[in-house]
């Protein structure tokens, strides 16, 4: 998910707090509700992050990747920084570097992210990008199951491959597994520009810097075509599916929604870009593909429910 997602699940409320926000719990109907609606959102926004991605790949062949990449991230840098309008003062120069490392982890998840989906198709490019965050997870879990996890996974990429990465074409396999790593570091920057920053002062500020990494080469790359009236409106449209509304409504669900539940509907993500690329962009997947996507979907929700039940352990 060239997306994607924050590291706010790290500070989501426990199970107990996930209530709605009129105040108490009622019970059966009244929580059910309170659980539905935000994971409506988490979905929602998966949705939008995917479709957004798959609107950008229409704009490629104008545009070019390079292209899309600076126009969706200034797109999106403008409209954050014009809601949130983050103070500049009373930072120490760490806080600044954690804010440039994390622009850097954007600008390089979203520039290899989008160069891959030039090559290969969108459900098999975010399913081999999600491995970046399943990596990160199962290294930190530091239990046996997690190998189990791990081969799970590689044995979906193992069918993508189909005994290399030549069917696919390897160049565009090669920057969906970069865009992985640059995932991963996405999180951890994530979390500590977090910690660092009020709300979402942190996120504008560093989708800034994306923008001013990812300008230059867009601009070399795409010249006069990105201030063509279409590809600038599809820009801008890409920049609010696949950034401004899905941190929004991430942001609204994480208040209500346990950090565990949040990352096992972020793991169908692979699924919602393959459906995605399917009715928007006619790619269709072979069995054996939604077979590999379904494996590496099991491992990421697998890795996640682990954690949370030894988080669960540890507390007791």
């Amino acid at each position: 998910m060239d997306q994607p997602t924050s590291a706010a699940p790290a500070t989501a409320p426990a199970p107990s707090e996930a209530v709605s926000a009129g105040g108490g719990a009622a019970p059966g109907g009244g929580r059910l509700g309170a659980r539905l609606g935000p994971v409506a959102m988490v979905v929602a926004g998966g949705l939008s992050v995917q479709f957004g991605s798959a609107v950008a790949v229409t704009i490629m062949p104008s545009a070019g990747a390079a292209g899309v990449v600076a126009l969706r991230l200034a797109a999106a840098a403008v409209i954050l920084l014009a809601v949130c309008r983050p103070k500049v003062r009373g930072y120490k120069p760490a806080d600044w570097w954690t804010v440039v490392a994390f622009g850097l982890a954007m600008a390089g998840m979203n520039g290899l992210f989008y160069q891959s989906l030039d090559r290969i198709p969108l459900g098999v490019a975010v399913t081999l990008e999600v491995l970046g965050p399943l990596a990160l997870s199962v290294i930190a879990s530091r239990r046996a199951m997690s190998v189990v996890w791990a081969a799970l996974a590689l044995g979906g990429v193992a069918l993508l491959s189909g005994g290399g990465f030549d069917r696919l074409d390897p160049v565009g396999a090669a920057y969906a597994l970069a865009a992985g790593g640059c995932w991963a570091a996405y999180i951890l920057f994530s979390a500590r520009t977090g910690r660092r920053f009020p709300q979402a002062d942190g996120l504008a500020l560093a989708m800034a810097v994306a923008a001013l990494l990812s300008l230059p080469f867009g601009a070399v790359g795409a010249g006069g075509a990105l201030l063509e009236p279409r590809t600038l409106a599809l820009g801008v449209a890409v920049a609010l599916m696949s950034s401004v509304l899905p941190y929004t409504l991430e942001l609204l669900a994480l208040r209500r929604l346990p950090a565990a539940t949040f990352a096992v509907l972020m793991s169908l993500e692979p699924a919602i870009a393959a459906v995605a690329g399917f009715l928007v962009l006619h790619q269709a997947l072979s069995t054996t593909d939604a077979l590999a996507i379904a494996l590496v979907i099991g491992a990421s929700m697998g890795a996640v429910r682990s954690q949370a039940r030894r988080r669960r352990r540890t507390r007791s």
